[in-house]
């Protein structure tokens, strides 16, 4: 019978104190603005292409063999060497193709200032790609945490986040 009495009393106190332990808990917040501002680089990719020969045919004679002769320098490309031919009988069907490509050589060194290359290479493989234009590409933060972005020219790009997380432990 006594513990019928309690039993209520016990029932609030355990409701009291859930009560008590979720008052205490700590809620920390936080915010963030924040703008990106991205100009693309220009660019460029060279590929140096190596010097080739080739002789093939049928019913033909070399006296002298063509190919290539090694470069002067390190910086030079392969040159060719002119080979002789001649039909092997007279008369007869023959077949014959040469072929030759001059490789790159190598230019001398540029000096890049600024961030530009004044020149490209010349070789046989360049892929170039045009820089971004800032032109009007802006952005701003205020003290409230509003954003202002303003569009640029091609090749550029803006982005603006605002964040808020919130912790409750």
């Amino acid at each position: 019978m006594v513990m019928k009495k309690f039993l209520p009393f016990a029932m609030l106190l355990m409701t009291a104190t859930a009560t008590a332990t979720a008052a205490r808990a700590d809620i920390t917040s936080r915010m963030s603005t924040s703008i990106q501002l991205t100009v693309d680089a220009a660019a460029s990719q060279a590929t140096r292409l190596g010097s080739s020969y080739a002789v093939s045919g049928s019913n033909v004679t070399a006296s002298t063999i063509g190919g290539l002769t090694a470069p002067a320098s390190a910086t030079a490309a392969a040159t060719l060497s002119a080979g002789s031919y001649a039909q092997t009988t007279d008369g007869d069907a023959f077949s014959f193709s040469e072929s030759y490509n001059q490789g790159d050589a190598i230019p001398s060194a540029t000096t890049i200032t600024s961030g530009v290359a004044p020149t490209l290479p010349a070789f046989g493989n360049v892929t170039t790609n045009a820089g971004g234009v800032a032109g009007t590409l802006a952005g701003s933060i205020d003290s409230a945490g509003t954003m202002s972005i303003t569009a640029g020219g091609a090749g550029t790009s803006a982005t603006g986040q605002f964040v808020t997380e919130i912790f409750v432990r």
